[in-house]
């Protein structure tokens, strides 16, 4: 039975989310532990089944220079930075000082502590701020950030760069009108307007646990 709230949609049937999790192999003792704790702590991770399309992206696309708005205890982080091994460099976010210490807890145990920046602030700020192109931006802010994360991180994003963004369906309500104070739905609702609508991008959103809307850059 799925209890998590990290694994749950909303929106997919329970059979088949049971399915789909059974699945996928044990992780290791790292990644177990961090989602172990993300429940225990009610703190919102994109869980394993996620990850492991973040990982096939990352190899497919061989990015190197990797970007991520919003990372948390660093859960993302470390499926990124071994989705793009030795060479590849992952740049981490945070507004919370606390969860930024407990990541680099997670990424020295990990052995990816080596690849990863850790940053310290607002992750829109920080992406501007950054030199060079990325070859894969991750977003997963607040959602009312998102058509501004957007906005910031697509100038940043190099020519055939991916650009993946979290929580796109939001346990479906991204798909239902939004009552009039529900502020985070309408900040969705309008950034998978604005994706699709951009010259820039070739989306596809996937519903996959709460929507997952990958970008390439044209």
């Amino acid at each position: 039975m799925i209890r998590s709230e990290n694994l749950r949609s909303g929106y997919i049937q329970v059979d088949v989310e049971e399915y789909l999790y059974k699945l996928l192999p044990e992780r290791d003792s790292v990644v177990k532990e961090m989602e172990d704790y993300a429940e225990e702590n009610r703190i919102p991770i994109i869980g394993p089944a996620v990850a492991r399309l973040l990982t096939l992206l990352v190899q497919a696309s061989g990015a190197q220079r990797i970007f991520e708005m919003g990372s948390a205890i660093g859960y993302s982080t470390v499926w990124l930075a071994r989705a793009a091994g030795t060479q590849g460099k992952v740049t981490y976010t945070d507004g919370d000082p606390e969860k930024a210490k407990r990541a680099e807890v997670y990424f020295r145990m990990a052995g990816v502590a080596k690849r990863i920046e850790v940053q310290l602030g607002d992750a829109l700020a920080l992406v501007k701020k950054a030199p060079g192109k990325f070859d894969l931006i991750f977003n997963d802010v607040d959602k009312q950030q998102y058509p501004a994360a957007l906005q910031a991180a697509l100038p940043k994003l190099k020519r055939g760069g991916l650009f993946i963004t979290d929580n796109t369906l939001w346990s479906g309500k991204a798909a239902r009108p939004a009552a009039d104070d529900d502020k985070d739905t309408k900040s969705i609702q309008e950034f998978n307007r604005l994706v699709y609508a951009s010259k820039e991008l070739y989306p596809v959103l996937i519903p996959l646990r709460d929507g997952v809307t990958v970008c390439r850059k044209l």
